[in-house]
């Protein structure tokens, strides 16, 4: 899987060419995503009012039970950065709060980044070549950067792995581990994450 983001020609934006198979294994991946994130909130009635709306929109404040939700929907005070005079009791607290309202705008952010990224691969064909050129414009560039941050994100927890450990394990893996597969797609992700987010800030 060769292919990495380069600058658009004659306009701001990023390219990129897949073939056949790259574009199944991106589109089969973001809808995982989808499906992991999950349905949105329902879209409140026309005649609703607007403050009534706002104040019932309320997030879960509980962390998700899967390891990968909880990648993507980390707490927002403790952790590694956590001090230690910081009050476990008073860091959940605040965690829950904070989460309480705005992981549902979280959520929706992540799932418009899938779908975008579902939507724009739809539209390709590849040509003759067995190739097709994907040119990102717009807010999609910045879509497809969320998109690929968290698919990196779930694919790692599913792998169990953190940065710290990432050069160490996944250069080494026999290629008759099972885990194989998915260790090659987390680092074709990473190589055109790095791509887009060198080509947006030329």
């Amino acid at each position: 899987m060769g292919g990495v983001f380069e600058p658009l020609k004659g306009g701001p934006g990023a390219a990129v060419a897949l073939d056949e198979i790259e574009i199944s294994i991106l589109r089969s991946l973001a809808v995982q995503l989808l499906e992991l994130i999950g349905p949105g909130e329902p879209e409140p009635a026309a005649d609703a009012d607007p403050l009534a709306v706002l104040f019932a929109s309320d997030g879960p404040s509980e962390p998700p039970s899967d390891p990968a939700l909880a990648r993507l929907f980390p707490d927002a005070y403790g952790g590694p950065g956590a001090g230690p005079k910081d009050d476990p009791e008073e860091l959940r607290a605040r965690s829950s709060e904070f989460r309480r309202f705005t992981e549902n705008d979280l959520r929706t952010r992540k799932r418009e980044d899938a779908l975008a990224v579902v939507r724009s691969l739809d539209g390709l064909t590849p040509a003759g070549d067995g190739a097709a050129v994907l040119e990102l414009t717009g807010e999609l560039p910045h879509r497809w950067l969320g998109a690929l941050n968290d698919l990196r994100l779930t694919i790692a927890a599913r792998l169990d792995i953190t940065e710290d450990d990432e050069s160490a394990i996944l250069f080494r893996l026999p290629d008759e581990d099972p885990r194989k597969p998915m260790v090659m797609a987390y680092l074709w992700l990473g190589g055109l994450q790095e791509t887009l987010i060198e080509t947006l800030i030329r």
